[in-house]
């Protein structure tokens, strides 16, 4: 693995950013920018990652995709009310993910898919993208995903590195995409490109954790991970919606199948008895929570009858459990379809702070 975390990409203008730092080159990707230095790691930022250009803004296309385009910026505009984060200086701003720390996870060919706005389309599942030019997918849709791509490894970098023990990316949690495949909204491999990242760090992570609590099943890194003895997955999902994916299934080593309409009663003790039991089977040392908020009652897609208390104490139970044990976590946060969504998930992360489960947070 030869990770870059945080650089600039290289690639036409499916990748480029456009700044002046760009240089010409004759790759067969067209312009190169400049490969800046690593985002540092430090102590005194505030482990949550996240930049402006997370948003999704595509001359209103975004209002046709049931996910809430702005919720990382609306989450942020919350925790800064809150006093969580008094200015941009505190958190973690990642760069675009580059092609080259694509590649790592992704083929080739897959990436190249991505420059046909027709199967964008399909991943986002926004028809009328198949009609757009693909150089405004790339700089509207798809660059933004990369944002968030690279939070989820610099969240990670974080969690392990600062000394808090913990980190948030507020996006990310790409959980249908694998190495070959995109879909659900999901068009990079973040979890998996996470992975690989923690297992390279030479930091000693050999066993990780995945918590996915996302409505869904996540099969993208689920099929990526499949023979990976270092990884236990425990997915919590509801079974009667997408994807239903019985291969990507046969990864998963503790499976909790939710029927529609779950309540909180049931939920949080599922959720108690099988993280424990996950911990105390695996002893991972580096956990990576998949907090989708699709759970939510009234969410179109997952089909779950969880109340925003339900969510908020399921957060604490997973940091709680985290932090008695000493394992990093990194929060991602994948699904969540109602506007409601940032809401209930800037309330958690302040939850989490007032009952001392983020250290060093004031």
């Amino acid at each position: 693995m030869c990770f870059r975390l945080n650089t600039a990409s290289a690639t036409d203008c499916s990748m480029s950013s456009g700044t002046d730092e760009d240089k010409e080159d004759d790759s067969p990707h067209g312009t190169v920018r400049k490969v800046p230095p690593t985002v540092p790691i430090s102590r005194d930022r505030i482990p949550i990652v996240y930049r402006s250009e997370y948003g999704v803004k595509f001359l209103g296309l975004q209002k046709l995709h049931p996910f809430d385009a702005a919720k990382g910026g609306n989450i942020y505009r919350l925790l800064k009310q809150n006093g969580l984060i008094r200015n941009d200086e505190d958190v973690y701003a990642p760069d675009e993910i580059t092609l080259e720390e694509l590649l790592e996870v992704h083929t080739q060919r897959y990436i190249d898919s991505l420059k046909w706005s027709l199967n964008v389309a399909k991943i986002a599942e926004i028809p009328p993208l198949l009609f757009v030019p693909n150089c405004f997918v790339q700089r509207s849709y798809l660059r933004p995903m990369r944002y968030q791509t690279a939070g989820s490894i610099l969240a990670a970098r974080a969690a392990l590195q600062s000394g808090h023990g913990w980190a948030i990316n507020l996006g990310g949690g790409f959980h249908h995409c694998s190495a070959d495949r995109g879909g659900g909204f999901c068009p990079y491999a973040d979890i998996t490109l996470t992975v690989k990242m923690l297992q390279a760090s030479g930091n000693g992570i050999e066993r990780i954790l995945i918590v996915d609590l996302d409505a869904h099943q996540g099969n993208g890194y689920a099929r990526d991970l499949m023979n990976d003895t270092g990884v236990f997955i425990m997915d919590m999902y509801n079974y009667r919606i997408y994807p239903r994916d019985h291969t990507a299934k046969l990864a998963i080593r503790r499976a909790v199948e939710l029927k529609p309409h779950t309540d909180d009663e049931e939920y949080l003790r599922k959720l108690k008895h099988c993280l424990n039991q996950s911990l105390a089977e695996f002893e991972p040392n580096f956990i990576i929570y998949n907090a989708g908020t699709d759970i939510l009652k009234g969410d179109p897609l997952g089909l779950l009858d969880i109340t925003p208390e339900g969510v908020i104490e399921r957060d604490e139970i997973v940091f709680r459990s985290a932090l008695e044990r000493s394992i990093p976590v990194v929060m991602l946060l994948s699904g969540g379809y109602l506007r409601s969504s940032a809401r209930v998930i800037a309330n958690s992360i302040v939850n989490l702070r007032d009952k001392a489960l983020l250290p060093t947070v004031e």
